[in-house]
């Protein structure tokens, strides 16, 4: 049978290592798609010869356009990232009948639906497997093995960089500049890391899970998204006297009213699995109707763990060539016809358990004033720590709530802030207990 062709776009980290570990393991490779598969064309303006095993054969340009409308390639493989031209290049490989596999979140996340269905009309598949939590398979586990559940709600840690420094400020009690600055050095967050500790890149994978969890179109503009910048070292050894350790988490679940979609810092009790992920690793957890809950671990980035996910989608592709259009696996879990236009709440209609600290002065009648406010918000407290301090200084208050309302959360932090005693900033985290 004749070999599938494959193109590549971009020859970096993950390019490269998608050459490497198809060159090193092309007779496995082959033992599983049934056919020989040979990437016979790149594009890149820059690449390392001595780190990538297998350019020997590969004809490289640094010309995409071209490639993109070569007759004799089979899949292109996009590998670029970001927006523009790696858009206009699928499109284009797209339009010329080729079958695509993407690494790029962004891309899919704000310009999936065009894509898919621009695919669609073509007859041509568009697989992203690595644009969600690198090396593990988030995407078919939603799509193919949890096809007979409801799934009910995910929660994941998706972004690596921000689950290293939330590690080292809980082991080494160091603050939150000190590890970003190390994250830069080791190559995890970059120069400007806004998109990682923000919650941006969290954000991206989450609209792609929640559409494939809930059948719904890519709303990425609608996800609410708050960083881990302001978390204090205190807070996370307050959170830990209480049985927490804190995460940055993508959240989506389902309701009654819509669909929440939310990306923040998030409590999760320690004896829960996925409070343990540390350092760099991603994990994502699925709860289903019939299976419960499960959880998906492993690398989040890296050259052959995200490669790895590449590769298992261009022999997806390899699997598929002859198949029947109609009959493959939708591209977002659901038919393209059957998508639901179920709202994504506001961040103000969630409800949530919460972490409250405040500093306030030491004098009489604070804690009762502060009390007060909360029952008038409908916020019931579950317990309450005063932080050790000097006689007549300023005294850190720690509440941890009951489920309340965010909207009523929100109206109780603007009263309290205009309390006389309260001093600094007021810190509120959302509590999960998964």
């Amino acid at each position: 049978m004749k070999p599938v062709t494959v193109g590549i776009l971009g020859l970096g980290t993950v390019g490269g290592g998608t050459v490497t570990v198809l060159s090193r393991n092309a007779e496995e490779i082959s033992r599983r798609a049934g056919r020989d598969i040979s990437i016979t064309h790149a594009a890149a303006k820059a690449y390392d010869k001595d780190q990538i095993m297998g350019l020997d054969d590969i004809e490289i340009s640094d010309d995409a356009f071209q490639l993109v409308e070569n007759p004799d390639i089979d899949i292109i493989v996009e590998l670029i990232g970001g927006d523009s031209p790696a858009k206009e290049l699928v499109l284009k490989a797209i339009e010329n009948g080729k079958h695509v596999v993407t690494a790029n979140k962004a891309l899919i996340a704000k310009h999936g639906n065009e894509i898919f269905a621009a695919a669609s009309k073509k007859g041509v598949m568009v697989a992203f497997e690595a644009a969600v939590a690198g090396g593990i398979p988030i995407i078919k586990a939603l799509r193919e093995g949890l096809a007979a559940n409801r799934i009910e709600w995910v929660a994941g840690i998706i972004n690596g960089t921000g689950n290293f420094i939330l590690t080292e400020m809980r082991d080494k009690g160091r603050d939150f500049a000190d590890v970003l600055s190390e994250a830069q050095a080791l190559g995890y967050a970059e120069a400007d890391p806004t998109f990682d500790v923000e919650g941006i890149d969290a954000a991206h994978k989450l609209a792609i899970i929640a559409s494939l969890a809930f059948g719904i179109p890519l709303q990425f503009d609608k996800a609410y998204t708050e960083g881990i910048s302001k978390i204090e070292k205190q807070d996370v050894e307050y959170a830990a006297s209480f049985g927490y350790n804190i995460k940055h988490l993508g959240i989506t679940k389902k309701t009654d009213k819509g669909i929440e979609l939310r990306v923040h810092p998030t409590l999760i009790p320690k004896e829960r699995l996925i409070a343990n992920v540390d350092g760099v690793m991603n994990a994502v957890l699925v709860h289903g109707d019939a299976v419960g809950d499960t959880l998906y671990y492993g690398a989040g980035a890296g050259a052959e763990p995200t490669a790895s996910a590449v590769v298992a989608d261009i022999i997806d592709v390899a699997r598929t060539l002859t198949t029947d259009p109609n009959n493959r696996i939708p591209h977002l879990a659901f038919q393209l016809s059957e998508l639901a236009n179920t709202p994504i709440l506001d961040i103000d209609a969630i409800e949530s358990a919460y972490y409250l600290r405040l500093t306030v002065d030491d004098k009489t009648g604070v804690m009762a004033e502060i009390t007060q406010i909360l029952s008038d918000n409908k916020i019931s407290i579950k317990a309450m720590q005063q932080a050790k301090h000097q006689k007549g200084e300023p005294a850190p208050l720690i509440f941890m709530t009951h489920q309340a309302k965010e909207k009523n959360m929100n109206k109780a932090i603007s009263a309290i802030a205009f309390l006389d005693a309260i001093t600094g900033n007021i810190q509120c985290l959302r509590v999960e207990h998964l």
